[in-house]
């Protein structure tokens, strides 16, 4: 195994690779050397900040922009590869892939090769999240892990380079003995890890586009996927394709407009649980004081006393399910006992975040215009809540009335235990957007 390989990214297009002098963006190398994309803070965090924990196991003198790359540094330095597999195996790894090939349908491109100067070897390049050149309009990049490097391997590579031409570069051996190696690591770790907290301490830390990035981390913690970026890929490019696809119906750029203004008026969250939590709202602003069980029903009985069967059926069952998961928070700590949610905006809004950063990777629509649409995002949600907290609880009961199973059923239990650890991750982890951008 060696490290700190030199040189330029293999594949990347002319004057575009991110990393050698010149480059548009950001080059991971070190502390000040990146040029801030999308507005995005630059240089070395400040010693005590929330940021400095990414210089910890990165090589002397250089800046980990992910905890990925951290870890990485950390495995490569004691010489162990099968350290290294195992932080390999549990993120996502990328290769590039030139769009006009990844848009051909049910065909597959070959991993890219390169021979290694040094080594004299044929290697194959693969990135780690942290250190993916900017975003190319005709450049792509595919998601593998080593189960998959493993089948495909070509026959005449005898190296996998990851982060080749980076100070988090690491070269491993491969090859047939090898592979039965990457097979046990990507099985041991199941698949990359999700449910963490992953930033780059390169990109937007605090100001306004920090703040709509984060309305987006619930997704980004669930994914496993850096929560403050705008860039060349959500998970990867057939994936974004696909997800916008299914289930948000979006093939065109104008698509993403239709479900963008949608999401920012709350109108896909749910007009009858909207309902619901606004009967209870009007009726507390009444009485100064949050309802009783009984009074909320009568005023939920009142306000759909118009509608058809089907939707007082539906908000009947809201009611429920709002009651019984508000007393779990409760049980659990994380609402207090004279607090309540009075709105589900924070789902919407999210996922807004999530539908441009799906856009931006599925190539249908550009960096620039991907700002503009999360800066749009903050107003809204400060109309709708009074903290990050409050946004992050308005998110994970939306998210559980939304998708949650008969009540008592395993996949019930499973989903609120899921969205409670997200919760409690973004509230509590000193590292955590909600803790250092101010709400308003």
């Amino acid at each position: 195994m060696t490290t700190g390989m030199t040189g330029a990214t293999p594949g990347m297009p002319p004057g575009h690779d991110g990393y050698g002098p010149g480059a548009p963006a950001r080059d991971g190398f070190g502390p000040g050397t990146g040029v801030p994309a999308h507005g995005a803070g630059a240089g070395a965090p400040a010693p005590g900040t929330a940021a400095a924990q990414h210089l910890a196991g990165a090589p002397r003198g250089h800046f980990a922009p992910t905890e990925v790359e951290r870890e990485l540094a950390a495995a490569s330095a004691g010489g162990d590869q099968d350290a290294v597999l195992d932080v390999l195996a549990r993120t996502r790894l990328y290769v590039l892939v030139p769009r006009m090939h990844a848009d051909v349908p049910d065909w597959t491109a070959p991993l890219p090769t390169f021979r290694d100067p040094a080594s004299r070897r044929t290697c194959v390049p693969v990135l780690t999240p942290g250190l993916l050149p900017p975003w190319h309009p005709e450049w792509v990049f595919r998601a593998v892990d080593l189960g998959e490097l493993s089948r495909c391997w070509p026959y005449d590579a005898r190296r996998l380079a990851v982060n080749h031409g980076t100070a988090f570069a690491v070269l491993l051996d491969a090859g047939p003995r090898r592979s039965k190696a990457w097979q046990r690591a990507d099985a041991r770790s199941g698949a990359a890890r999700a449910g963490r907290l992953l930033t780059d301490a390169a990109g937007p830390l605090h100001g306004p586009l920090a703040h709509g990035l984060a309305l987006g981390a619930h997704l980004a913690v669930n994914n496993g996927i850096v929560w403050n970026r705008l860039s060349a890929v959500y998970q990867d490019y057939a994936t974004d394709r696909a997800r916008l696809r299914s289930p948000w119906g979006i093939q065109h750029r104008a698509d993403v407009r239709d479900r963008l203004d949608s999401l920012m008026k709350y109108r896909l969250v749910g007009r009858v649980q909207e309902g619901v939590l606004r009967a209870r709202h009007t009726l507390a602003l009444r009485l100064k004081r949050t309802p009783t069980r009984a009074e909320w029903t009568e005023a939920v009985e009142r306000a759909f006393a118009a509608r058809d069967a089907v939707d007082r059926a539906e908000a009947h069952r809201a009611l429920h399910r709002f009651s019984r998961y508000e007393d779990r928070f409760r049980a659990d700590g994380v609402l207090a006992p004279d607090r309540r949610i009075d709105t589900l905006a924070a789902f919407d809004l999210g996922r807004a975040v999530n539908v441009v950063r799906l856009a931006l990777g599925a190539r249908l629509c550009d960096p620039r215009g991907a700002e503009q649409d999360v800066l749009r995002l903050s107003e809204p949600a400060r109309q709708a809540y009074t903290s990050w907290a409050d946004f992050s609880l308005g998110y994970a009961l939306a998210r559980l009335v939304h998708g949650d199973d008969p009540d008592g059923t395993p996949g019930e239990e499973s989903l609120y235990q899921q969205s409670l650890a997200q919760h409690r991750i973004l509230t509590e982890d000193p590292t955590s957007p909600y803790r250092n951008i101010p709400w308003s």
